[in-house]
């Protein structure tokens, strides 16, 4: 039996909201269908949590901007060829464990995406809080996908020759509100 990855996690902890399923009503269509298709990701793949790999994954299929900013082509190509292996490859090492930094706290199995993943979601509507944007871009969860170094989807990028660094400056130069 496949897990179940319900969408109301854990109340608050550590003065954060890491509720993906409050995060999600103010992301916009755009963005809740990025986290619907991440999360069916996670349910066909056998895993217990949304983590930030399955999120890059669904930006990469569904978001223009996204594609943009990460180059072209081969690079998308071998992105998507990463992420793909997940379950037969070696993403193989990262079922039954949770995605975590360490720095957050540990969100319950019930909670439906890792720690991680929730700070993103939570970081991305922040971003485009300090634009003064009433809903993040794919561009501001990508670039939150990219300031943690343990994050999964930061091991796929380097995987694939793309440093983070690089990818998060790109990102903030096409979502930084113009002087």
């Amino acid at each position: 039996m496949r897990p179940h990855i319900p969408r109301q996690p854990a109340g608050e902890q550590d003065g954060r909201s890491p509720d993906p399923a409050v995060a999600e009503a103010r992301l916009g269509a755009d963005l809740e269908y990025v986290l619907s298709a991440a999360r069916r990701r996670a349910l066909r793949d056998g895993d217990r949590q949304i983590d930030t790999a399955h999120l890059l994954h669904s930006l990469l299929e569904h978001d223009a901007e996204v594609r943009a900013v990460l180059g072209e082509g081969p690079v998308i190509a071998r992105l998507l060829g990463y992420l793909v292996q997940r379950s037969i490859g070696y993403g193989l090492r990262w079922q039954s464990t949770v995605e975590d930094s360490g720095a957050l706290p540990v969100v319950s199995e019930t909670a439906g995406f890792s720690p991680l993943a929730a700070a993103a979601v939570e970081d991305a509507l922040a971003r485009a809080d300090r634009r003064g944007a009433p809903r993040p871009l794919g561009l501001d969860l990508l670039a939150a996908l990219v300031t943690h170094p343990e994050a999964r989807a930061v091991e796929v990028l380097a995987r694939a020759a793309l440093d983070p660094r690089t990818v998060l400056a790109r990102a903030d130069g096409l979502t930084e509100p113009a002087p």
